[in-house]
């Protein structure tokens, strides 16, 4: 850069033309705030005050100025003397005047290094008479609002992963009439056999822990409720002696004494009663209901036998049916069953990961590995093998998101917001609307999306549109971007303070000079910090050459040296 490059660049406070010799306008000068013009919420607000001297414009005189950002016109613009009529501002020949006019225009990336000049006519009446010579007033235009970090906060769902289930097991045996003997073909049947088998294979398996064994005695509530209730607990006893038989048989020690059962008697089983009544299908619905009714109204248990007896063919199908199957013991086994181990969600993942349901899955790419690409892979088998589950495409797309592929993490994102329109996929999509330009899409996203990312994303899109108090208040820890508001917010300090808290990334490093630049410091300081940004990334000697953040040091050696 040569030494007079201040010169060129540098304009404070005011700018002076020299009118045509016409001498109808004269000492005429500018002043532009703020100068260097500055970029706000993707806009540059352009304020010029014209200055006239007293006699610095004769009565007749009209000055047309047209006022340049580089190559786009910010308006036309007039100062009129006291006798010219029509559009502008009239200025006293004796005492002067001012004239201020202001201009916003939509930013435009030529704008960082576009001086703002003026250039225009000048008119006696309605006569053109000359012209005003080309006149820089104002140094082209800060930009750092667009130093922003758009990149919002995505977040992830949890699993729902249970590793321990209570379950249990079940065998019956049923009874005769009155009767609470244990027929020698109730111990063959298939539900006991297993119900012995189970237990057996039980007892090697890692997996299961037997908790405890419990036999439920039932009676059909038919004859003496008294009877009925002893009926129910004899046939608890007379079940536990055929079970224990069956354990010692199969040598399962554990099982073959009394003590490892636990007895319970229920009496006459209204509910069973109810429930087998509705699943028979030899019984109109006309007597079920009346069967019922007989139950619930009637308290007497001889009436209400005899009751039941005159429903005539419908009480022999209840006899044939009904009444046998709640005529019973229910031998449950209780136990605790264990899911996959750490170790082997792991293996699994790898060598058989069709295996694994939609919770392990999530489960094991979140907290078994801290590598976003092996998080992703795994995530990928959960999306496709649990597609309509708006998780694993939340998931996944978060962790593309992290791995820098935004493209493919904005498909996962509108899959599970479209799956499940919520406050986490709201603000996921949001986050790659933002990325591709669609701001007014994020925001009309965000503001559904109040979760715990809301602020920091919010505070984005405050600097974005100007707001820096907003986002100032919104982005409450210390970032990349809160340093920026601090900035954009004229709280130096703070943000300098802010600044010392993080890591050293290239573009904190040129925060920390445009802060010291702005703080007045000498250009060593400066220079300092953007020795660091640049070595770090190279792509930002070019952006410092231009950026009028540093004006003032422009035409120092050490910043033309590092910039050169």
């Amino acid at each position: 850069m040569k030494l007079n490059r201040l010169n060129k660049l540098l304009t404070i406070g005011t700018a002076a033309f020299l009118a045509a010799s016409c001498d109808l306008v004269k000492d005429i000068t500018y002043t532009v705030n703020p100068n260097p013009l500055e970029m706000h919420g993707d806009s540059v607000k352009v304020s010029i005050t014209v200055n006239v001297p007293e006699k610095g414009i004769q009565k007749k005189a009209k000055a047309e100025i047209t006022p340049m950002l580089g190559t786009t016109p910010v308006g036309t613009w007039y100062v009129n003397g006291s006798k010219v009529t029509g559009n502008g501002t009239s200025i006293d020949f004796k005492t002067g005047g001012t004239a201020t006019f202001e201009q916003t225009l939509a930013y435009q990336s030529s704008m960082e290094a576009a001086d703002l000049t003026i250039t225009g006519k000048l008119y006696k009446q309605t006569k053109e008479k000359g012209a005003l010579p080309e006149t820089k007033i104002a140094d082209a235009t800060v930009i750092t609002p667009y130093l922003v970090d758009k990149t919002f906060k995505v977040l992830t769902e949890q699993d729902a992963l249970v590793r321990q289930f209570e379950k249990t097991t079940t065998a019956t045996i049923n009874f005769e009439k009155g009767k609470s003997e244990v027929r020698s073909n109730e111990t063959k049947d298939a539900d006991v056999t297993a119900l012995i088998a189970w237990i057996e294979a039980a007892q090697s398996n890692p997996k299961i822990k037997i908790n405890g064994i419990q036999i439920n005695g039932y009676a059909s509530p038919d004859g003496e409720v008294a009877k009925n209730d002893d009926l129910s607990s004899d046939r608890t006893v007379a079940a536990r002696k055929a079970i224990t038989d069956l354990m010692k048989k199969a040598k399962l020690t554990a099982y073959a004494d009394t003590s490892a059962y636990k007895l319970a008697k229920f009496g006459e089983d209204f509910d069973g009663f109810k429930s087998q009544l509705a699943a028979t299908n030899s019984i109109p619905e006309a007597d079920k209901n009346l069967f019922i009714r007989i139950l619930e109204m009637t308290k007497d248990p001889e009436q209400r036998e005899k009751d039941m007896i005159n429903l005539g063919k419908a009480y022999t199908e209840l006899e044939r049916d009904v009444f046998p199957m709640i005529r019973r013991a229910v031998i449950v086994v209780s136990y605790t069953e264990f899911g996959l181990t750490d170790e082997e969600l792991r293996a699994a993942s790898v060598k058989n990961p069709n295996s694994l349901n939609v919770e392990e899955l999530l489960f094991t790419a979140a907290k078994l590995t801290t590598d976003a690409n092996e998080k992703a892979r795994i995530y990928q088998i959960a999306a496709k093998n649990f597609a309509t589950d708006h998780r694993t495409h939340t998931n996944l797309g978060a962790t593309l998101f992290e791995l820098g592929n935004t493209k493919d993490a904005a498909a996962s994102f509108k899959k599970a917001n479209e799956i499940k329109a919520i406050p986490v996929t709201n603000n996921n999509l949001a986050a790659s609307l933002i990325l591709e330009g669609n701001r007014q899409g994020a925001k009309k996203l965000l503001s559904s999306a109040k979760t715990s990312a809301y602020n920091y994303n919010q505070g984005i899109i405050d600097i974005m549109e100007g707001n820096y108090s907003a986002a100032e208040k919104n982005i409450n820890q210390d970032s990349y971007n809160k340093v920026l508001a601090l900035i954009l917010s004229n709280k130096l300090d703070a943000a300098k303070k802010a600044s010392a808290t993080l890591t050293e990334t290239a573009e904190l490093a040129y925060l920390k000079a445009i802060i010291e630049a702005r703080m007045g410091s000498n250009a060593d300081a400066v220079v300092a910090k953007l020795k660091t940004a640049i070595a770090k990334n190279p792509a930002l000697k070019q952006k410092a050459s231009m950026d009028r953040e540093f004006i003032k040091i422009m035409n120092e050696t050490s910043f033309i040296d590092l910039v050169k």
